[in-house]
């Protein structure tokens, strides 16, 4: 890691983004070995990912989509 790295994570942290929001966002940058971790640790997590990631807008079968 690196200086840079620990300023940005004080960026995120200030931006004030859920943990589940940050993992999603991990997963979404991860080269194959960290997503192949982060997919192991939080494997519900990378489920709805994808899902979400598959579904139009991002909502879920039943979600009320926002205007």
């Amino acid at each position: 890691m690196s200086w840079h790295e620990y300023q940005m994570s004080k960026e995120i942290d200030r931006l004030g983004p859920s943990f589940y929001a940050i993992i999603m966002a991990a997963m979404r940058n991860a080269d194959t070995a960290n997503l192949i971790a982060l997919r192991s640790a939080w494997p519900y997590v990378w489920e709805e990912l994808q899902a979400r990631y598959d579904a139009p807008g991002g909502y879920l079968e039943g979600e009320r989509r926002l205007k």
